[in-house]
């Protein structure tokens, strides 16, 4: 496939006017039309896809590191056709890899679903599932958000073991309250083994600074489940940044406000700031009743809310190239909102070689779209699978 005429979001997070060749699922070149007009020429004339995207702009497949379902499904359901049509779902909406999210249960249950998820295979219109994001059950009771109190437990190195194994070694980030009992040494055991992330917490900035010097890089959906930010009570945000970990940020217009928002890119260094959805299994349907973790929730609007407890979010119903576009519009640059939804999620769990950029050697899961952001072509691993236009 050839890709003509876009402007190309590249390595140095700037737009500009290049060519793209694809193989059969990776990027083979990007180049200057000018200083390759014979081999452009050749290709051209070899190749029976040729994409003109003049006036548009050229952006990777978004990755997506912390959310939980969609079309009425939810990862932890455990359910290989489920994960199928959250994939479907996410590739449908420009997320072209996936690292979904569990919830707080016990090392059984959590068990089953590191195995489903070990023997999970997409097809080619389906999101890659890249990884696994382990939220609970190391988090606090004081901060535990729509996750479920029955189930909590204090960080355990040996379960954490045994679920990664479980997982086929898929388990890319682990959540844990710094505060907890044991979890220093967790952090100490497992920081070169998996990315550790503060999440749900109810530290203080001691603590936090404490977790981050041992090893913890993280910060799971920053400002949301964990203490606000003060003149005398800094807490973990402040030391976040003081210790320029990653830091998750759902800009879903509900969970952050928009000032605060537009205060993180403006505090913050860009390459740690990566834009999550928190998404759940309403995503992508409408407003009624719902679950999360075995806890019943209601949607109204964009909201999601427990059933017994309307003042606790329970995750999101926006996806992720939908919280990208909300990030724009609350006065983020395109650059930068696009940079925190590809490569610095694919960066914190280590597949930034082949996502997230489009570069020589990457799959070409690339997006093309107009200067709103309005999707106008889909291509997943060198295929397109949506398309507003037909091909030259």
């Amino acid at each position: 496939m050839i890709i003509k005429g876009a402007r190309v979001y590249t390595s140095d997070f700037k737009f500009t006017e290049k060519i793209i060749i694809t193989g059969d699922t990776l990027i083979e070149r990007v180049m200057d039309e000018d200083d390759c007009v014979s081999d452009f020429m050749t290709c051209e004339s070899n190749s029976e896809n040729v994409i003109d995207a003049s006036g548009l702009l050229a952006i990777p497949g978004l990755v997506d590191i912390h959310f939980h379902g969609a079309m009425g499904h939810d990862f932890c359901d455990a359910d290989c056709n489920g994960l199928k049509e959250i994939a479907k779902y996410e590739a449908t909406h420009g997320i072209t890899a996936i690292c979904p999210a569990t919830m707080t249960f016990s090392e059984e249950i959590l068990g089953g679903i590191m195995e489903k998820a070990g023997e999970f295979v997409e097809d080619y219109n389906e999101a890659k599932l890249v990884g696994i994001n382990m939220e609970g059950p190391f988090i606090s009771p004081e901060k535990i958000g729509a996750q479920n109190p029955a189930y909590l437990m204090n960080p355990d190195t040996g379960m954490f073991k045994r679920l990664q194994k479980k997982s086929g070694n898929q388990i890319k980030l682990v959540d844990i309250a710094p505060e907890l009992p044991g979890s220093f040494e967790f952090i100490r055991e497992l920081e070169k083994d998996v990315n550790i992330s503060i999440a749900h917490t109810n530290c203080d900035y001691d603590t936090a600074i404490k977790a981050f010097d041992l090893g913890a890089c993280h910060v799971t959906h920053l400002f949301n489940a964990m203490p606000l930010m003060s003149h005398r009570l800094p807490g973990p945000v402040c030391a976040a940044m003081e210790k320029q970990a990653e830091v998750e940020l759902i800009a879903d217009g509900i969970h952050v406000h928009p000032a605060m928002v537009r205060f993180v890119f403006n505090t913050f260094s860009e390459e740690k700031i990566i834009l999550i959805s928190d998404s759940m299994e309403a995503t992508g349907l409408p407003d009624g009743d719902y679950q999360l973790g075995g806890q019943a929730v209601k949607v109204i609007g964009k909201k999601a809310v427990l059933a017994n407890n309307s003042q606790t979010i329970a995750g999101s119903v926006t996806n992720l190239y939908d919280c990208m576009v909300s990030a724009v519009k609350m006065g983020i640059s395109k650059e930068a909102a696009i940079r925190a939804a590809t490569i610095n999620p694919a960066k914190a769990i280590g597949i930034e070689d082949r996502y997230g950029m489009i570069k020589k050697g990457a799959y070409a899961n690339i997006l093309l779209v107009d200067e709103e952001l309005n999707i106008k072509y889909i291509i997943n691993r060198g295929k397109i699978i949506y398309s507003t236009a037909v091909c030259e």
